[in-house]
């Protein structure tokens, strides 16, 4: 699944550029929904990433790109790989910028771990 961010003032940091924090929001947002797009019906909660490791700034005005591709599925949890390009920049096109593993738990209206095969082909 893709999708795109445009980054803004209000997602720079005191240098400038692209705030971590809001790019790990925005890798986690990601890794979700194509998790719910997945898996109609069913709860998530982040249950980790597996690496933080940013590989160069992104500017003001830069089009950011998600592909969160699903890698690996479990009894109550899947994990999705992460991968991000700046699809528009001032500067450097289409350079990847970030990389990672979300893993995702399904859960149950109270919060307690859920399968993922429940309620399939009823």
């Amino acid at each position: 699944m893709e999708n795109y961010q445009l980054v803004l003032t209000e997602h720079l940091n005191h240098y400038g550029y692209l705030f971590g924090g809001t790019l790990l929001k925005w890798v986690d947002e990601s890794a979700y929904m194509a998790a719910r797009l997945d898996h109609p019906g069913k709860r998530f909660v982040t249950a980790g990433m597996n690496e933080v490791s940013f590989k160069r700034q992104v500017e003001l005005g830069s089009i950011v790109m998600f592909d969160a591709k699903k890698i690996a599925m479990g009894n109550t949890s899947v994990t999705y790989e992460v991968n991000v390009m700046v699809a528009s920049s001032l500067s450097t096109p289409d350079e990847p910028i970030f990389s990672t593993q979300v893993t995702l738990v399904c859960i149950d209206e109270a919060g307690n771990k859920f399968s993922l095969m429940e309620g399939v082909g009823n």
